[in-house]
C-alpha cells in the first residue's frame, strides 16, 4: 500500500455519466479518495451516505470527495440516484487505480479467502501528495474521522 508523503498515482477513470476524470485535474484542492468494494451493499451504502451528509463541510473547505469501485458507470448512476450522492463515483473495472493504490488484497469472509477491494481512504493534498492513508476503514465513521483529521467543524 502507498505511504504518506508519496505522490498519489495519477488515474483517468469514467464517472457515472461516462466523463473521464483525472486526479491531476484537482491540483490546488485537497482530495478525499476512497475505495470501496461494491455499490448498494449495506456497508458501502452507509459509508457513501455518511460522505453525502458531510458533503457541504468538505466543499466549503475546497475538498473534493471521490469514491472508486470496480462497478460499472450504470451501477454508479443508480447508486448515486438512489442515495442522493452529490460527489463523484468513478468506475475502475480494470482495477488500474485500485491496484495502483494497493487496495486489491486478499480478504477473508466467513472463512473463505478471496481477492477484493479493501475499504481504504487516501487524503491527498493540493500538490498531489498523500497526506494520510487510512486502511481498512469503518464505513460508519470514515467521513467523521477525515473531517477530524483535517480539523473541519
Amino acid at each position: 500500500m502507498l505511504k504518506e508523503g508519496m505522490r498519489a498515482p495519477e488515474f483517468a477513470l469514467k464517472d457515472k455519466d461516462g466523463n473521464e476524470v483525472r486526479l491531476s485535474s484537482f491540483l490546488g484542492k485537497k482530495v478525499v479518495l476512497y475505495f470501496y468494494p461494491k455499490d448498494s451493499t449495506p456497508g458501502c451504502t452507509r459509508q457513501a451516505c455518511a460522505f453525502a451528509a458531510a458533503y457541504d463541510i468538505f466543499t466549503e473547505n475546497n475538498i473534493v470527495i471521490i469514491g472508486v469501485s470496480k462497478d460499472s458507470e450504470a451501477s454508479h448512476r443508480r447508486f448515486a440516484e438512489n442515495n442522493g450522492l452529490p460527489f463523484m463515483l468513478l468506475s475502475d473495472p480494470e482495477r488500474s487505480a485500485i491496484e495502483a493504490y494497493g487496495v486489491w488484497q486478499e480478504k477473508k469472509n466467513y472463512g473463505k479467502v478471496s481477492m477484493g477491494v479493501v475499504r481504504s481512504t487516501f487524503i491527498i493534498d493540493e500538490n498531489g501528495v498523500i497526506l494520510k492513508v487510512m486502511p481498512k476503514v469503518k464505513p460508519d465513521t470514515n467521513a467523521a474521522e477525515i473531517a477530524e483529521f483535517l480539523g473541519l467543524k
